[in-house]
């Protein structure tokens, strides 16, 4: 078995509450994924990553964990976890979960403990609780802000707060407290011998926290002297602090007792050259390229964060990752259908009206993106639903937000349900085939046009081009190299090689260019001969004399 499965590897996401449902409570589960499992190893894809299953209160999507070694009882059993892990064995699918170190639900019976015990105690250095600031301690101990909206702390019934990165339900933990740092290497160790594959770490930069008194203040980003918290401040109180690489450390330590050796990924919103740090060879296998999935469609932009992506992972010897979608982001189709500069938060407060998408043009766009993300050196995540060509469900009305920044905004951020609408895979039934019921969050009238099933033997469909891709990608050399073409590279044109004879080309312009002579592999668009349309990608078999 290769221990460097993950360097070339395509990892599918599943959002366990909107993958497939087996018991008909409108909630995806674990043994729903078990019964649709077939479908990701027929996409051919190497491996699963399955965001939280946790026991949760749903503060924030299952991201606020009640228990970590357990599973909530509306999404399955241990057993039904085990009997996942076994189905995936059997499929050739390796398994990767989520792991959420910052933070636990206010529900967790360490925080519950916490709440009943004094100020100073044990129970309550596994958190971050601090007095007051004023005479009498009512105002929040620092400025320090929560990302869903408003103060990052909430205060507590004897008159100390609490520190929460996101929801008040929440709650940050200690990671300079011994026990919090003892209890995630067990979890870790509880996981492994469950018989997963490796863990991708909920905001892996946000766990060390400068406590020393008196708490620093964050300027705010938009005050013209300050700085921006997430990539030019260099000692930043509660993020990618440097204290935190020795936490990976110790994991890697645990990962590394295991044969084969488990991997972990980070989610790091982090410019390149600080996100290499968590890569060292005694750190982290991997980290998201969160600046590839933001990139505009626009070869110039493609090309530097392209190249600057190889070199970084070059430099710490790993390999880099590539991303288009996940489970917080607007799905690519409707993103790339919207006008450059188009203020996403407002887009969605206007229900996808203002402006219009273009999804024609969107998903054009998104096939050809996909042949580039699938063509590059290194690995893949692709999120559910993105080889079918979903759509960013916009218009969800406001009585079926659960996505906590709706209400933490006070109705100014819609939050990223709509990304998270349950997949379809038939094409009728009252969830197109997601279970026996309809789904939690409603689905459009129109998706069972775009379901497994609709596009199962269409070769124009979205799901044809991701199998093909993803076919044509395993017969690719383990390593064949990469270079940019110095011929054809140019201008709206995105030309490298991998190896002599692969060329892939990718026209972010609307105008058609001429195209090299090969022979196409696979195209996201049709093509004339001779000629590369606006908006579309190819895989050619040429040699470099060609």
């Amino acid at each position: 078995m290769r221990q460097d499965w993950w360097h070339d590897a395509v990892i599918y996401q599943i959002y366990p509450r909107s993958f497939a449902d087996s018991d008909g409570d409108g909630v995806g589960d674990l043994p729903g994924i078990t019964r649709r499992l077939h479908h990701v190893a027929e996409l051919g894809a190497d491996a699963v990553w399955l965001s939280p299953f946790y026991p949760s209160p749903l503060a924030d999507g299952g991201y606020d964990v009640a228990d970590f070694r357990g599973v909530d009882p509306r999404l399955g059993t241990l057993e039904d976890f085990d009997a996942l892990v076994t189905t995936a064995d059997r499929l050739g699918l390796r398994v990767i979960v989520d792991i959420v170190p910052n933070h636990t639900s206010d529900r967790h019976e360490w925080f519950q403990r916490a709440l009943a015990a004094p100020p100073g105690s044990p129970e309550r250095n596994r958190y971050i609780f601090r007095d007051g600031r004023g005479p009498d301690g009512s105002l929040p101990p620092s400025n320090w802000q929560s990302m869903f909206g408003g103060p990052a702390w909430t205060r507590v019934a004897d008159g100390q707060w609490y520190l929460h990165l996101f929801a008040r339900e929440q709650p940050d933990l200690n990671w300079f407290s011994s026990e919090v740092r003892a209890e995630f290497t067990d979890i870790l160790r509880f996981w492994c011998r469950r018989g997963v594959d490796g863990f991708r770490i909920d905001v892996a930069n946000a766990l060390v926290k400068d406590l020393s008194e008196p708490l620093r203040e964050v300027v705010p980003h938009d005050d013209p002297t300050g700085v921006d918290p997430f990539t030019t401040n260099p000692d930043h109180p509660h993020w990618d602090r440097p204290e935190v690489h020795d936490i990976y450390r110790e994991w890697r330590r645990v990962l590394d007792e295991f044969d084969p050796p488990r991997i972990a990924v980070a989610e790091a919103w982090l410019p390149s050259e600080r996100l290499v740090r968590y890569l060292r060879s005694d750190e982290l296998h991997q980290a998201f390229n969160f600046e590839f999935l933001r990139c505009p469609w626009n070869a110039a932009a493609y090309r530097r964060v392209i190249s600057t992506s190889l070199a970084d992972a070059a430099s710490v010897d790993t390999r880099a990752t590539w991303v288009l979608a996940n489970h917080d982001v607007v799905r690519p189709v409707s993103l790339l259908g919207l006008p450059k500069g188009t203020d996403l938060n407002a887009w969605l407060l206007s229900d996808g009206a203002d402006p219009k998408a273009d999804l024609a043009l969107g998903r054009r766009r998104a096939r050809a993106a996909a042949l580039l993300e699938l063509a590059l050196p290194g690995s893949a995540y692709l999120y559910q639903g993105e080889e079918l060509g979903l759509p960013e469900v916009a218009d969800l009305p406001a009585d079926v937000l659960q996505d906590p920044t709706w209400e933490r905004s006070g109705h100014t951020g819609k939050g990223r349900d709509g990304c998270r609408v349950p997949i379809p895979w038939e094409r009728t039934g009252p969830s197109f085939g997601f279970g026996p019921a309809p789904g939690w969050l409603p689905q459009p009238d129109d998706w069972g046009e775009m379901s497994v099933e609709a596009q199962r033997d269409d070769p124009a469909s979205f799901l044809t081009l991701y199998r093909t891709a993803l076919r044509l990608r395993r017969g690719f050399s383990p390593d064949p190299g990469f270079s940019w073409d110095a011929e054809f590279d140019r201008g709206d044109v995105l030309a490298f090689r991998r190896g002599t004879d692969l060329l892939v080309l990718v026209n972010t312009g609307s105008e058609p260019v001429p195209l090299p002579r090969g022979q196409v592999l696979l195209a996201s668009a049709d093509l004339r001969p001779h000629v590369l349309p606006g908006n579309t990608a190819v895989w050619l078999r040429t040699t470099v004399a060609d």
